[in-house]
């Protein structure tokens, strides 16, 4: 009897012990996840570019009628709109190492709410408006075979990319894009009726928790280009069917 009682003691201590040691790894894996917030291991130089495809346009601000919207969005544009809502430059304050459960309260690793206004993750509005009814979706194929256009995140560090997030958020739900994520298709976003405008919140941030965002980001630049294309309620591409017409 009593030396069923030491086994069963001993083999308690072995099991206490191994848990101890899986929390300590589940803690390292976490803490090496996060690159420092230290000045000189944030991400810095940034390129944004935003393209829409056939009868779809695109503005930061909502309109009456279609030709009023843009087919184009660039850095400068969303740089400065930034400027005067946040109140910081995208050219000047490099994004920081975040995560979200809701995309719109934004933690850093020790759990502080993110201030908006310091620049860590990037928020903006976008507005679109479709000629037709149909379904946005944000798509990585180009344009045609000469241009290079479709959505894509580029750094020089490869790392990068695997560690960079963007939601958009339309109608209620949540999309998010994750540029290490691998898809056999586009990325569906969210529907327009014909010439109604459509109010999407955008995010951008890196990934603090992602096995990809430590210190080998230090000084990195990226570059952010994201076209996004519309299909009719079918899902088949507008070029297709005009296409079609032409056969």
């Amino acid at each position: 009897m009593e030396e069923n009682k030491k086994k069963t003691q001993k083999n308690l201590l072995k099991t206490s012990i191994l848990l101890s040691m899986m929390a300590l790894v589940a803690l390292t894996a976490v803490t090496v996840a996060w690159f420092s917030i230290a000045d000189n291991a944030r991400v810095r130089t940034m390129s944004l570019e935003l393209i829409t495809g056939v009868d779809l346009r695109m503005d930061l601000d909502p309109h009456e009628t279609i030709e009023e919207y843009v087919k184009t969005l660039t850095f400068e544009d969303i740089s400065q709109r930034i400027l005067e809502e946040k109140g910081f430059s995208m050219e000047e304050v490099p994004l920081e190492p975040v995560t979200t459960s809701d995309y719109k309260r934004f933690t850093y690793e020790n759990g502080a709410v993110v201030d908006l206004a310091g620049g860590a993750y990037l928020e903006f509005t976008l507005h679109f408006m479709g000629e037709k009814d149909m379904l946005v979706h944000l798509t990585e194929e180009n344009s045609s075979e000469d241009e290079v256009d479709g959505t894509a995140v580029n750094s020089k560090n490869p790392e990068l990319p695997q560690a960079m997030r963007i939601a958009f958020t339309a109608d209620g739900k949540t999309t998010v894009y994750d540029p290490g994520e691998k898809r056999g298709e586009d990325l569906f976003l969210f529907s327009l009726k014909k010439e109604e405008d459509k109010e999407v919140q955008v995010h951008i941030w890196l990934e603090g928790t992602d096995p990809a965002c430590t210190d080998a980001l230090r000084n990195a630049d990226y570059e952010i280009r994201l076209r996004f294309d519309g299909t009719d309620l079918d899902g088949k591409p507008f070029s297709q069917e005009q296409t079609g017409d032409e056969d």
